[in-house]
């Protein structure tokens, strides 16, 4: 397993956007008014909006807020393994944009995404 893809949520997608490519010159690799992601080295960088200011609501953080993300090869497994433990799903494993994804809170409730990661093919 490895982190793949923080998630930074952010008040405002475009003004947000514009920081990240133009001030911190990050290449802007995918971009749409909900999910924004930035190609690095080692990982992709995500932002994502929200506009719920309830820091008790996992479903639409808060700006300035960050959820990691895991890449993992087989998202089944893993979302079996979870419910094994006892682990607290908060999305089953669906597709979104193309991927397959999960979501999951740890012991204290930090919410954190898993992420099928795609093979050649």
């Amino acid at each position: 397993m490895r982190v793949s893809f923080p998630i930074i949520f952010v008040s405002d997608m475009k003004r947000s956007v514009s920081f990240y490519r133009d001030v911190l010159g990050l290449p802007l690799k995918f971009e749409t008014p909900h999910w924004t992601e930035f190609g690095l080295e080692a990982t992709t960088l995500a932002i994502h909006p929200s506009d719920d200011a309830n820091p008790e609501n996992d479903e639409h953080p808060p700006a300035g807020r960050c959820r990691p993300g895991f890449g993992i090869p087989d998202i089944d497994a893993f979302h079996k393994r979870m419910l094994e433990h006892n682990g607290p799903c908060i999305q089953e494993p669906k597709d979104v944009f193309g991927a397959r994804i999960a979501q999951y809170a740890d012991p204290d409730g930090l919410v954190f995404s898993i992420g099928e990661e795609k093979h050649g093919g």
